[in-house]
């Protein structure tokens, strides 16, 4: 059963639908995240990427910090600076 995610940045919305997984880079390390993940805030490293796994595909999201929340609705990625990658499908 895939999750709902949503990756925003202060100027917009930059990415939201269901997903199998979310990878991202935290202060703490790479994370990875999949349905029934525990609850967890972890902060985003500056110059890294988001990258959102969905069915066969995989969008990837540049960030440049932020934040990172994950509840049982979903993930929310908050980022201060994002920008989806060329090539990458908008929701």
């Amino acid at each position: 059963m895939p999750m709902r995610v949503a990756i925003v940045s202060p100027e917009k919305e930059v990415w939201s639908g269901e997903a199998d997984m979310v990878v991202a880079r935290t202060t703490e390390g790479e994370i990875g995240v999949q349905p029934g993940h525990v609850p967890l805030l972890g902060v985003l490293v500056t110059n890294g990427e988001v990258r959102v796994k969905t069915g066969g595909s995989t969008v990837t999201v540049a960030v440049d910090g932020g934040f990172l929340s994950v509840t049982k609705q979903g993930v929310s990625i908050l980022a201060e600076h994002a920008v989806l990658s060329a090539g990458s499908a908008q929701s």
